[in-house]
């Protein structure tokens, strides 16, 4: 008989991500201070960096909590994170009467409602396919609704023109069909929604096609739509092997848009170099092993699902802005997970390794005899 084990939670998952987000911020008070100078008219030059360090502590506390939490608790209330979900990610549109809008002002600061959607969309999946069992063969009872979920919140990923989101949201929900074992021809149509919803997204939005154009080209419009790709590769080919020094990249200096954000991995490989920068990526590939790791060791559907789901989202993410600034795809404008500046991102990303750590901590022993 199989059996759960309680265990410490994984540290050396904890200690890789709380390493990205110490490197993060030497970085953004690197990239920022100019910007801090000419653009926010303040007197210090630490302006991005006080405010990234005030999300952080925001940041920790609730890592701390959602690791205390267990994660069955979740799958009870994931319906309800759901429909709350729903009415966050419209608020946008409401509150400025228009599509384009990703952002809420909250007076004391703004947040972005469509990082909390990634979080309880993975949740929800997970709940969701976790109960149905045998019935996941059913097109009627698994295959429709699901799509009608994925397309409904993916219509309003569209109505806000973000892009970079959908294209995660839709990776977490692959990773999740396919562990949940899921029949190959469901798997199929499941890519063709997917294909639809990005040719739509090109069809309805002009911009987009010219940001593929841009892609395929980033010299045809150096100084339009192909201005921030054009300025990221100067940046990364100007760090080299080794880079031209801590603090000495010159793309911060108003030239590469979003240098503090988007494209900070940009400036990183400019100012400490190839060799520098790929050790980032080594470090989400431990995340990533670890992450998977925890999610095989799981002991029950929903929390191997909502592992690999949290696990997935990190990595997609990490993966879709370093191949955007290496024009490997179209820029999206997704942040580089615990690196760049921004507090929606960085605390709703502590949450969920929470929720990891806590998963992390109970782990299935399976009995020998059973695997005779």
């Amino acid at each position: 008989m199989n059996q759960i084990k309680k265990s410490r939670q994984d540290y050396w998952l904890s200690l890789a991500v709380f390493g990205l987000i110490a490197f993060g911020l030497i970085m953004i008070y690197s990239v920022s201070k100019y910007y801090s100078l000419q653009i926010t008219k303040e007197a210090t030059d630490k302006y991005y960096l006080l405010k990234q360090l005030q999300w952080l502590g925001i940041g920790v506390v609730v890592w701390a909590i959602f690791g205390m939490i267990d994660y069955r608790y979740w799958q009870k209330i994931s319906k309800n994170m759901l429909y709350a979900t729903l009415i966050l990610i419209l608020l946008p549109l409401i509150l400025h009467g228009g599509a384009g809008e990703r952002w809420v002002n909250l007076g004391i600061g703004s947040f972005q409602p469509s990082e909390i959607a990634k979080f309880t969309f993975v949740i929800y999946l997970s709940s969701w396919f976790s109960g149905k069992g045998e019935s996941l063969q059913s097109v009627q009872k698994m295959f429709i609704p699901f799509a009608s979920i994925v397309f409904f919140i993916s219509f309003i990923m569209l109505l806000q023109k973000d892009l970079g989101t959908l294209s995660i949201m839709l990776a977490i929900a692959a990773s999740i069909i396919i562990i949940a074992g899921a029949p190959l021809y469901q798997l199929i149509a499941g890519g063709g929604i997917a294909a639809f919803l990005f040719w739509l997204a090109v069809k309805i939005e002009p911009y987009r096609m010219e940001r593929l154009l841009t892609f395929l080209n980033p010299e045809n419009n150096a100084l339009g739509s192909g201005y921030q790709i054009r300025n990221a590769l100067i940046a990364i080919g100007s760090g080299g092997i080794w880079g031209l020094g801590f603090g000495q990249s010159r793309q911060k200096y108003l030239y590469l848009p979003e240098a503090h954000t988007d494209s900070i991995f940009a400036i990183i490989s400019e100012e400490l170099g190839f060799v520098r920068a790929i050790f980032i990526v080594v470090v989400f590939v431990f995340i990533a092993m670890r992450g998977y790791k925890i999610a095989t060791n799981a002991p029950d559907t929903f929390s191997r699902l909502l592992a690999t789901g949290i696990t997935t989202w990190i990595t997609v993410q990490m993966l879709v802005n370093i191949a955007a600034m290496l024009s490997l795809v179209p820029l999206t404008g997704v942040p580089l997970p615990f690196v760049s500046y921004g507090g929606s991102s960085l605390i709703v990303l502590l949450a969920a390794v929470g929720v990891l750590t806590n998963i992390s901590k109970n782990r299935l022993i399976v009995n020998d005899k059973n695997r005779k």
